[in-house]
């Protein structure tokens, strides 16, 4: 049994031994690290920092991205400010630094400034009790090494407000660094998350220096270094200066890595790696960094790109020119339909004989009127076209002016039609000059131009019919009040259009026109009840007939429908009311989706464009729409009661 162990013993080892050797290499951590990273242009920058006083062989850089080998070069980062870089320093001014403290730390910024690149920008921030920019980041390394002489010493720590306020002032362009000098903790009582959270979302690195902390730090100032990947380095009065001199000599030896996006990247991410040769040694570093935008990867289906260039310019102003010559020639059009849109205006027998038969002064008379009547301007030609066009469909002239006369609209089926197709063709020449010429956005303009008038008569119909029916109780008890005051039926309405209200006033004038142009009373009504779809005021007519026929007293019974119309109108209301949440819910939970869908569109295009480019976005999209529909329906058809 032992010796069974001691072989699988010996077997894992083996095999663990192998996969060691195998893998191992490929593990390798990287010795090197990337910096900083922009992209334009579909070329990469990086800058790369490199361990150690090794001079690296700039001619071997190598770069790969997902694997992929790239074109690149490789320079000095101080010979070349392609890439802003940034440096704030955060001096600890608190009591605590009296003495040898702030001497060796004016020396070691001062040394500081005598390393760093002249292409680093520096900036110098202190906190004691107040946190102050004492100079903002600037080339001019002696302004800032005049302010440095000029430190004062004061009460309190504001450690965390320090580094806050030297995070602002390195901005927001480039490579940026924080190095914060420091010999205690903070005692304002101010939190630190905060500072963390800045820290992180400024993506910024930060370098503490701990001025006599012996071996370990404190807490605070290990945690801002490593929220940021920076480091803590513990340093005595004596060593600062080569503290600080180590992290001006790291940007010193940075290098400025350019790399070439091949164009079939598709992923604006991925992981590159660079490698460089110093002597015997290849230094290499790796991350996963945006190495494109979408406007650079040419195989992007969102990217905007350029128009390809064409041979023919159309300017602005001849585009211009031709919407209007467009829009004249669709007024003709609508002038010319049906047969020319040319009035006939050669004069009748009747008016041809009456210049034969009639004197000297009357036939001149009828000529200037065959003359004036010849003369039709084109408004007249194009209500003519009009009426032409819409005898040869006689249901679309009988809805169209059955929606006017519900409406109570006093226009001619004709001139709504051309009125209906101005409104339509002004519509999409606006959206064509807003969108500056886009044909997608003048198309959804004139759909909105034809449906939104068609609509906007409905509604003012369904206005009107809800308004005749809701002041036909009180019609009734006037028209009952007439009638027993011994008026005929005939006055009653005579009264109601004299006292009434709208739209009862115009029906009823009309009612009274039709009689004494030899149509029955009754009649009349029933073209009222006709047109204002009301099945309350039906059965009233029905009842007026019955009476007439049968008799009876007409007050009594119009004034008993009275109380029935407003007893109904009374449930009707009471109905509508407790059904309201329900209605209330199908108009929110029915629009919330496609509204908040508009938002997206608008506030983050990229997000919902493969809604609108990709088949499983199509899917989704039909998927909702038909959901949607049926949830709307459904919800409509339970908050709906009849009464």
């Amino acid at each position: 049994m032992s010796t069974g162990l001691r072989r699988l013993a010996v077997l894992c080892l083996v095999a663990f031994g192998l996969l060691s050797v195998l893998v191992g290499p490929a593990q390798a951590a990287d010795d090197a690290s990337i910096d900083h990273a922009e992209h334009s242009n579909g070329q990469l920058k990086l800058l790369v920092s490199v361990p150690g006083d090794a001079v690296v062989d700039l001619g071997s850089v190598s770069v790969t991205i997902d694997g992929k080998k790239v074109d690149a070069t490789a320079e000095n980062a101080s010979s070349n400010s392609d890439i802003q870089r940034t440096t704030v320093l955060a001096i600890d001014t608190s009591d605590s630094m009296n003495g040898a403290r702030i001497d060796a730390a004016k020396a070691a910024a001062s040394t500081y400034l005598d390393t760093v690149p002249a292409n680093v920008a520096v900036g110098l921030v202190t906190f004691d009790n107040d946190v102050v920019v004492r100079q903002p980041p600037t080339l001019d390394h002696n302004a800032v090494r005049t302010v440095l002489g000029g430190l004062t010493l004061k009460h309190n720590t504001a450690l965390y407000q320090g580094v806050q306020a030297a995070i602002t002032a390195t901005g927001t362009a480039g490579q940026r660094q924080v190095l914060v000098l420091s010999d205690g903790k903070d005692n304002t009582k101010a939190p630190l998350q905060p500072v963390i959270d800045a820290i992180k979302a400024a993506k910024i690195k930060v370098d503490v220096v701990a001025l006599d902390q012996g071996a370990a730090a404190p807490q605070p100032l290990a945690d801002m270094a490593s929220a940021s990947g920076g480091q803590v380095i513990s340093a005595n009065s004596d060593a600062l200066a080569a503290a600080f001199n180590s992290e001006a000599a790291a940007l010193v030896r940075q290098i400025l890595v350019t790399a070439t996006v091949p164009k079939t990247q598709r992923a604006t991410e991925g992981t590159v790696a660079v490698s460089l040769d110093s002597g015997d040694a290849t230094h290499t570093a790796s991350a996963f960094i945006e190495v494109a935008s979408k406007q650079d990867l040419s195989g992007d289906p969102f990217a905007a790109k350029p128009a390809a260039s064409s041979n023919l310019q159309i300017p602005q102003a001849a585009m211009y020119g031709a919407l209007a010559a467009i829009a004249v020639g669709v007024i003709g059009l609508v002038a010319a339909l049906a047969g020319g849109g040319k009035a006939d205006d050669r004069p009748t027998i009747d008016q041809q004989l009456q210049l034969y038969s009639a004197s000297e002064e009357g036939a001149r008379v009828s000529r200037a009127k065959i003359k004036q009547q010849s003369s039709v301007s084109i408004t007249d030609q194009a209500k003519q076209a009009a009426e032409k066009a819409l005898a040869s469909n006689a249901g679309i002239e009988a809805r169209i002016a059955g929606r006017l006369e519900g409406a109570g609209m006093a226009l001619k089926s004709s001139e709504w039609l051309l009125l209906h197709l101005g409104i339509a063709f002004a519509a999409g020449i606006f959206g064509l000059l807003l969108s500056g010429g886009s044909p997608i956005a003048a198309v959804l303009f004139l759909l909105f131009g034809l449906i939104g008038p068609w609509v906007f008569l409905g509604l003012k119909r369904s206005r009107r019919l809800k308004a005749f029916d809701s002041s036909l109780p009180d019609t009734l008890q006037l028209m009952s009040g007439s009638l027993s005051a011994g008026l005929s039926l005939a006055q009653s309405l005579d009264t109601i259009v004299r006292e009434g209200q709208e739209p009862m006033t115009s029906e009823f004038k009309r009612v009274i026109v039709e009689s004494r142009l030899g149509v029955g009373l009754e009649d009349a009504l029933e073209g009222v009840a006709a047109r204002m779809q009301s099945v309350d005021f039906k059965w009233v007519v029905m009842a007026i007939r019955i009476q007439r026929e049968v008799g009876g007293n007409l007050a009594e019974l119009l004034n008993n429908v009275a109380g029935t119309l407003r007893e109904r109108e009374f449930l009707r209301r009471h109905v509508r009311a407790l059904s309201a949440e329900g209605r209330l819910s199908a108009w929110i939970l029915g629009g919330l989706p496609p509204a908040f869908l508009a938002y997206l569109t608008l506030t983050k295009p990229d997000y919902v464009h493969p809604m609108y480019t990709t088949p499983v976005g199509w899917v989704m999209l039909s998927g909702m729409a038909v959901l949607l529909t049926i949830g709307i329906f459904w919800m409509v058809k339970v908050a709906k009661v009849e009464v």
